[in-house]
């Protein structure tokens, strides 16, 4: 089944209804006047002005999907890195030229108004903005679904970097309201917490649970419309505010007890304030835990609210009716919740329950790290989740009945597949949890399911054949070419029509243009006037000047060992060794730009971060090398940067260790805008490889069976230490004070890392492959017309890694839904 879409026609709506609307805003939502107004307000004015049209279609939306009675998606996920708002819905509603022009005969620029806007920091990194594409694509497909999430006060944090290391403030992107969000309290839901649970017999001898909480939260829905292309559909984000339930305490007051008074509010606002509180601490873990229920529970009780107004108290239909896709294991919790809900408040039989729950959740893997994979101490369910202990240990109970009937006897499978960990302390495995409890199991690659198969879950596999599949990520085209890069896009419109961003797969005409020499001073004058832009934004962000025509070679994500920015710094670092030791070393003139965030908790992560800083401070400013290498940090990284960064990039640096990163979707972005990447067989590197081409990308280091068979015989990293000198002399430049003058060592810790460390991620094995890599890329750009072709290719083969593809993908194998349209 494949949803027939159609492209998006510009909206009759003209110019100077537009216009009338911003200014009638600007008088009667802001009370202000167009001489005095400044961006803020006009962007304000503009953004109220835009939301007429899209509530007008939220409306028709769900009064459509209400008396068709659609089966709808619901998709739980921890993130959703939406970035700005205003951009996305003018090009979604076919609105941008006649906004541009009604503003621009105001006296404003669109362009500087937008800037206004603050990126919604509901988010980190892959998954979240992976998700953001997901229910942009769902509704471009007239797919009914909604998202669901928490309402995060701060986010992550905002990155600062003061002298060179990362400092973390609070990220307020709500200080002065968001325009784009609805209130809804009419659908406020109420979360219990901590107590204990009383057994009580029926008349029958029917054993009844009452779970007595010690703690009642409000969850305050925030609704923020997510419009298709087109403009047709608009489903809904809907995000949990944390509140108490009762906001004050009088008596307390006015006793003198003044802070007293509100520590129960200050206590429940907490459960939303954050993303991903430090879990280094006992409080930050149960606060984590927390937050993952109160998300999942106010989410289920929304949905059944939704369900019983439809269908009454009749269960029968409700699997049939909702699906479930639980992003990762943060909303795991959901499957035990859902079970209470049957068990208890609906008085169904356990079978009839678990039937119901078990058809109605399907769960994405997005790793294999172990430790990403969530596990809870079970005194903490016991404390604050009492009554999902109880069913946790019954689902693993009748688990295990099923486990011994494949493996007889064989206690090393059971305590292996078991949804408890037993050891020093019992654990709950959210992952094993997540398998058992939903109907189907995706990766997000073509290697990483097979490797989740094979190696994450194989005996669950074995178990259930059909349960575990594969659907490749996917990344929007409407934000991540269209509207980020208006000039290709404008000149790919030329090329093939303008209805490429629904039909991703007609890039590959572009490819007839590839030989083209006027094409490729085309392409690659639009790319060069990009890196102009970012050239400037680099400038005022940073202070630090960058050459427009060196290559811009840029790595950013999350700064994780496993992603290897770490490689990428020794490399940078024998690079400059070089050019000390020979003026005369040929090479490009190259511009390293780094955007990364480290988790407040995760040390080496935030000295890679500090060293990258130290060693860019040096190089910058060391006439020696006579710019051939230029090294930037940019802080805060987020979603509004990517969409200046990747316009610009040359070099796509996706180099995780084979077999840790799932997918990717910034090599995707990246190579979308003509980027070529240096990459290792990983993730969603391998189909990229596949799709543009072996002579287009530059592969390098050990696969996924490489990787395995090092481990197996005894990696030992001091054999690449001592037998290569330029790796020698690098890491021991680390521990001098060359980089950190006055402070000796302070950089050492990478180095103890990659030897008394062991290396755990290979930096040391992939290095020389990688420098190799590295000169083949550097040779690549020293022909234009040939480095053209090659980045003009990359851009007409990406048409695999739409998410609507990748949402047809789910809808056909995992959610079965049937498109409805809205008029």
């Amino acid at each position: 089944m494949s949803a027939k879409i159609s492209v998006s026609k510009p909206s009759s709506l003209p110019k100077k209804a537009m216009k009338d609307a911003i200014v009638r805003h600007l008088h009667c939502s802001l009370g202000t006047d167009e001489n005095k107004a400044n961006n803020h307000a006009w962007w304000k004015a503009t953004c109220a002005s835009v939301q007429e049209h899209v509530l007008e279609q939220l409306r028709k939306t769900q009064k459509s999907h209400y008396m068709n009675d659609t089966r709808a998606v619901h998709y739980f996920s921890a993130e959703f890195l939406m970035g700005r708002l205003m951009s996305n819905n003018l090009h979604n509603l076919g609105l941008f030229e006649q906004t541009d022009q009604a503003l621009k005969e105001l006296g404003v620029n669109l362009i500087d108004i937008m800037e206004e806007e603050p990126d919604m920091a509901l988010g980190n990194g892959g998954l979240g903005r992976l998700a953001a594409c997901f229910i942009d694509s769902l509704a471009t497909l007239d797919m009914p679904a909604v998202g669901y999430g928490l309402h995060y006060e701060h986010g992550l944090f905002r990155q600062d970097i003061k002298n060179g290391e990362q400092i973390e403030r609070p990220d307020s992107w709500r200080d002065y309201g968001n325009p784009w969000e609805i209130c809804r309290p009419e659908s406020i839901q109420e979360i219990p917490l901590y107590g204990y649970v009383e057994t009580k017999y029926g008349e029958s001898g029917k054993i009844k649970k009452e779970w007595h909480p010690g703690l009642i939260v409000k969850g305050l829905p925030w609704d923020i419309p997510v419009v298709g292309y087109g403009g047709k559909t608009v489903n809904v984000l809907r995000l949990w505010q944390s509140q108490a339930s009762s906001y004050f305490n009088w008596d307390v007051f006015n006793a003198g007890g003044y802070v007293d008074a509100q520590r129960e509010n200050v206590q429940a606002e907490t459960i939303s304030k954050v993303l991903y509180p430090n879990d280094e601490t006992e409080a930050g873990k149960e606060l984590r835990l927390i937050q993952q229920y109160f998300f999942s529970a106010c989410s289920l009780k929304d949905i059944i609210r939704r369900y019983k107004r439809a269908h009454g108290d009749n269960w029968n239909r409700f699997s049939s009716q909702v699906v479930i896709q639980l992003n990762d294991t943060h909303p795991a919790i959901a499957i035990p919740e859902l079970m209470r809900i049957l068990l208890d408040r609906a008085e169904l039989d356990w079978d009839s329950a678990w039937k119901i729950c078990s058809k109605t959740f399907a769960y994405t893997n997005h790793t294999l790290l172990p430790e990403a994979l969530e596990k809870w101490p079970a005194r903490m369910f016991e404390k604050i989740l009492p009554r999902h202990l109880e069913i946790i240990y019954e689902i693993n109970h009748r688990f295990m009945s099923e486990v011994e009937k494949v493996w007889p006897g064989d206690n090393a499978i059971k305590q292996k597949l078991s949804i408890i960990e037993e050891g020093n302390e019992k654990m709950i495995r959210m992952g094993n949890l997540s398998v058992i409890g939903s109907f189907a199991v995706n990766g997000v690659a073509e290697i990483h399911s097979s490797l989740v198969k094979k190696n994450l879950f194989p005996e669950f596999h074995e178990m259930w054949p059909n349960k575990l599949t594969n659907v490749t990520n996917g990344i929007t085209p409407r934000r991540w070419l269209k509207a980020c890069n208006p000039k290709l896009s404008a000149l790919i419109d030329e090329k093939i029509g303008n209805d490429w961003p629904l039909h991703l797969e007609k890039l590959e005409q572009l490819s007839e243009f590839a030989d083209n020499v006027k094409f490729q001073k085309q392409f690659m004058k639009i790319k060069y006037e990009n890196k102009v832009t970012l050239a400037k934004e680099v400038l005022a962000l940073t202070g630090i000047e960058i050459n427009p025509k060196a290559i811009f070679d840029v790595q950013i994500k999350r700064l994780h060992e496993y992603k290897r920015q770490h490689l990428n710094l020794l490399h940078i670092m024998a690079l400059y060794r070089r050019l000390l030791e020979n003026p005369n070393y040929v090479m490009q003139p190259r511009v390293f730009i780094f955007g990364a965030k480290a988790a407040p908790g995760y040390k080496l992560a935030k000295d890679i971060i500090y060293a990258i800083n130290q060693v860019a401070d040096k190089v910058n400013n060391d006439k020696r090398v006579n710019s051939k290498i230029k090294v930037v940090f940019l802080p805060n990284y987020r979603v509004s940067l990517a969409e200046k960064i990747i316009p610009a990039a040359d070099i796509s640096e996706q180099i995780s260790t084979a077999g840790l990163e799932a997918s990717g979707t910034g090599n995707m972005k990246l190579s979308l805008n003509g980027a070529l990447t240096v990459g290792t067989l990983d993730g969603a590197n391998i189909e990229i490889a596949e799709e543009v081409g072996d002579e287009n990308i530059f592969i390098f280091g050990l696969n996924v069976d490489e990787v395995r068979e090092l481990d197996e015989v005894g990696y030992n990293p001091f054999d690449f230490y001592y037998n290569n000198k330029e790796i020698k002399a690098v890491l021991d430049w680390l521990e001098t004070d060359y980089f950190t003058p006055g402070k000796p060592g302070a950089l050492a810790s990478i180095k103890r890392s990659l030897l008394e460390g062991g290396d755990p991620y290979k930096v040391l094995a992939d290095f020389e492959s990688y420098s190799d890599a590295q000169k083949k890329a550097d040779k690549a750009y020293g022909d234009k017309s040939g480095w053209a072709k090659m980045a003009i290719l990359n851009t007409a083969r990406m048409g695999k890694f739409t998410s609507d593809r990748s949402i047809r993908d789910y809808v056909e194998k995992i959610w079965q839904l049937q498109p409805c349209k809205v008029e």
